[in-house]
């Protein structure tokens, strides 16, 4: 692991950043926190990495912002760290008292850290999550089904970290993220409940902080390959058995995962008599997008359920397959 330091600065909140193989989206990124209204002395970008390709490395070193002073950088080896891992290492690199964390996918407007930092003087010690809303200047209503996006009005029970304002003694006093297990999933949702559990620390939300997230269209089998990384959510409501309250019925992660079972059987009991397709009717209820009224989006609707369907069946599926691993049941 190397590390890039540079003169000594006092900034009021630094921005932390993980990153792996998205050396464009990273450079939208920095290119749109060199765009904030936030004078540049009052704030500092700490990126981690671990990058297979030189452009993510050249990047971190030559950006504007580099040159400036604003920008430091660690980098690991290819693939070698966690997500957590490479999150806990930039901010105790950070040098002020406030800690903004997003994501290599987001492009924060301008008045992003100018909000933040002031939605965080408003509440101190506690912990401020922001909004995170589909880029405008990728979300079309013409995007394929396989579209991975982020629309989150604060404040979630899950604390996601694309957009999310923690003190830094907040941090100091949980340990950060937990890294062991190496988790791919839930390690920000933990940090938050053991930030109020463990710390005392407020946890509000502030939807003036908007930041902008990525929406990409993925091959299905990428996609579907993509969904078993949840298979450790149910180690979330292992160790925090009260957040099986911010699930439907307990043990279930979505409100489609309810009825899936039933559907499945529909489908199936449907060779022998038709009528048992009805069991699939709540499931095709939670499920259909809506797209709108007319003809053609109605059409566009159905063409989606099977997508729809392999979806909530893998999710299901890697959700089972971590009940085993952890011993709690969480579908």
């Amino acid at each position: 692991m190397e590390a890039v330091a540079v003169g000594d600065r006092a900034p009021e909140i630094s921005v932390v950043v993980p990153s792996h193989d998205r050396p464009v989206r990273l450079r939208w990124l920095l290119n749109a926190l060199a765009e904030q209204t936030l004078p540049r002395e009052r704030w500092e970008v700490v990126v981690a990495h671990d990058s297979s390709g030189a452009d993510t490395e050249e990047l971190l070193r030559t950006h504007p912002l580099a040159r400036e002073g604003v920008l430091r950088h660690l980098t690991y080896q290819p693939g070698a760290s966690p997500m957590a891992t490479r999150r806990n290492a930039a901010w105790r690199m950070a040098r002020s008292p406030l800690v903004a964390f997003t994501d290599d996918d987001c492009r924060p407007p301008p008045e992003w850290l100018e909000r933040a930092l002031a939605a965080a003087n408003r509440h101190p010690g506690a912990v401020v999550q922001g909004a995170t809303r589909p880029d405008p200047d990728e979300w079309a209503e013409g995007f394929g089904p396989n579209l991975h996006t982020q629309n989150i009005h604060p404040p979630t029970p899950w604390a996601e970290t694309c957009n999310i304002v923690y003190p830094r003694a907040v941090l100091e006093a949980t340990g950060g993220f937990v890294e062991e297990p190496p988790l791919a999933v839930a390690d920000d949702t933990d940090l938050a409940v053991r930030a109020r559990k463990d710390a005392g620390a407020a946890y509000v939300g502030a939807p003036e902080v908007l930041t902008y997230h990525a929406a990409e269209s993925a091959p299905l089998h990428r996609r579907l390959r993509g969904l078993w990384r949840w298979q450790d959510n149910p180690w979330l409501v292992k160790r925090h058995p009260e957040m099986r309250e911010s699930y439907f019925l307990w043990i279930f992660w979505k409100r489609s995962h309810v009825w899936l079972p039933f559907a499945t059987a529909g489908v199936l009991l449907a060779r022998r008599k038709p009528v048992w397709l009805l069991l699939a009717a709540p499931w095709l209820a939670h499920s259909l997008p809506r797209y709108g009224q007319a003809p053609r989006t109605r059409l566009r609707a159905l063409s989606e359920v099977p997508g729809r369907f392999l979806y909530d069946a893998t999710e299901f599926a890697a959700h089972a397959r971590g009940s085993l691993k952890h011993r709690t049941l969480f579908l």
